[in-house]
């Protein structure tokens, strides 16, 4: 057993893959953005990041052979640009970024989209409708990129990515279509600076084919789980558990 296998990593190795496999089988939402923060409890950020990334991309196969009838084609072709040049971003600024900074990278991103969504479920204006926004192109290419680099350092990019595209008020399917053939292309391609950068190396990838059944028993069960647990329940409790954890990885990010 490596020094990484230890019985501290797996505490919280475990429940971050279970949480990641749980989002990418349907519940979604915040309990995504926990697993690296979990995960970068026990170790640090960019290897929890380089471990979950082989993850990720079984977990993508999956998904995108499970609704590979559902795309919004014209929202996919206008963000994915941006995504590439996030990841870009994230390759040439990797080197001279810290742990601690990635940390706070990681918790910034957390505690706003947990903000956001609270403000919008509670706040003053949550009842007000809302008309659909139509696409636009520079701001696609911002929310794009700034999705792509959180995606690169925390596998985060969820949260720009929703911050464009959740105000179209696409059709469920296509929403979720489009969202997984994003993020599917996105990890293909960080791939290639993950490879240059050394992160996935023979013991990474072995933590990360030890993880792996746990994975995808997490994504069988979130497509069942789905289907019976109120959202009005669920997802205050598991955006609440995402910004506490966002908190403590700014806290760590600030004085570790």
């Amino acid at each position: 057993m490596t020094d990484s296998l230890t019985l501290a990593f797996f505490t919280f190795a475990v429940p971050a893959v279970l949480l990641v496999g749980l989002s990418k089988g349907g519940i979604g939402g915040a309990i995504g953005l926990l697993g690296v923060p979990l995960m970068s409890l026990a170790v640090d950020p960019v290897r929890a990041a380089a471990i979950f990334l082989p993850i990720l991309i079984v977990m993508d196969i999956v998904a995108l052979w499970s609704w590979r009838h559902f795309n919004d084609r014209k929202t996919l072709l206008m963000i994915l640009p941006g995504g590439v040049i996030g990841i870009a971003l994230g390759w040439a600024t990797s080197a001279y970024v810290s742990d601690n900074a990635l940390r706070l990278v990681i918790a910034t991103a957390t505690i706003l989209f947990t903000v956001r969504y609270f403000w919008q479920v509670y706040g003053p204006h949550s009842r007000v409708p809302r008309e659909p926004l139509p696409h636009r192109p520079v701001t696609a290419t911002f929310w794009g990129s700034l999705s792509g680099y959180a995606s690169f350092v925390a596998h985060a990019g969820g949260p720009p990515f929703q911050i464009y595209v959740l105000p179209m008020q696409l059709d469920p399917k296509a929403y979720t279509g489009a969202s997984i053939r994003f993020f599917a292309i996105v990890n293909a391609v960080k791939v290639i600076p993950y490879f240059f950068l050394g992160a996935l190396d023979r013991e990474n990838m072995f933590i990360s084919m030890t993880l792996l059944p746990v994975a995808l028993v997490a994504t069988m069960l979130g497509a069942a789980v789905v289907k019976h647990l109120k959202a009005e329940v669920f997802y205050p409790m598991t955006y609440g558990l995402a910004f506490f954890a966002g908190l403590k990885l700014l806290w760590d990010g600030l004085f570790g």
